[in-house]
């Protein structure tokens, strides 16, 4: 079984190429995902959370715009909430991990939006890096609500720049030629791994 780790700056288009990704047939673990269902009331990561950035909870579940405030432009303060965080999500990817061997899965895919940040390209087979031009990237980011240039510059700053992750990538998707195109690199991706996984390669 192929791992794939699938990443990409903020506005870059990674979840919708994930959704591309397992509408092709290929089972998906969405990190993003699991850590909102660890921040969510009852979730594990909410007392650890609290406790290492007192305030940041709201009606017993992390308030993520709070938390962002704590964290982003501060390395440390970062590097102590995925310290809490990434431990804790260890039970849902072999979770993930065994279901997928026991449906005989050829290939499967890590949307991790931190994969490089935190080493995680260390634990998969091959990167695939979501990417499109930076005037595309600040396009799509400042039309969230709440988003502001000043936080789009502070969320790059604490992410591996854009070049460098294609520089490192296997494969990189460009998302700025349309959703049929995206599509298309897709399912080449998969063949060409797939093939790969068949021929011992």
């Amino acid at each position: 079984m192929i791992v794939v780790g699938l990443t990409g700056s903020i506005g870059m288009g990674k979840s919708t190429t994930a959704g591309l990704f397992a509408a092709a047939g290929a089972p998906v673990y969405d990190a993003d995902a699991e850590v909102r269902r660890l921040y969510a009331a009852g979730g594990a990561a909410v007392a650890p959370v609290e406790a290492a950035f007192p305030g940041v909870t709201v009606d017993g579940a992390v308030d993520r715009g709070r938390l962002g405030d704590r964290v982003l432009g501060d390395p440390a303060a970062l590097a102590r909430l995925n310290g809490i965080v990434w431990p804790l999500m260890g039970q849902a990817r072999e979770a993930f991990f065994e279901a997928a061997r026991d449906a005989g899965a050829p290939v499967v895919v890590l949307d991790i939006p931190l994969l490089y940040e935190t080493g995680g390209e260390r634990g998969v087979d091959c990167v695939v890096v979501v990417s499109a031009p930076e005037e595309m990237q600040s396009a799509r980011v400042l039309a969230r609500p709440g988003m502001t240039q000043a936080k789009l510059e502070a969320i790059r700053a604490a992410q591996t720049p854009d070049a460098e992750k294609r520089a490192r990538a296997d494969y990189v998707i460009d998302t700025s030629r349309g959703l049929a195109f995206a599509k298309d690199q897709v399912r080449t991706i998969l063949q060409a791994l797939k093939a790969g996984c068949e021929t011992g390669q």
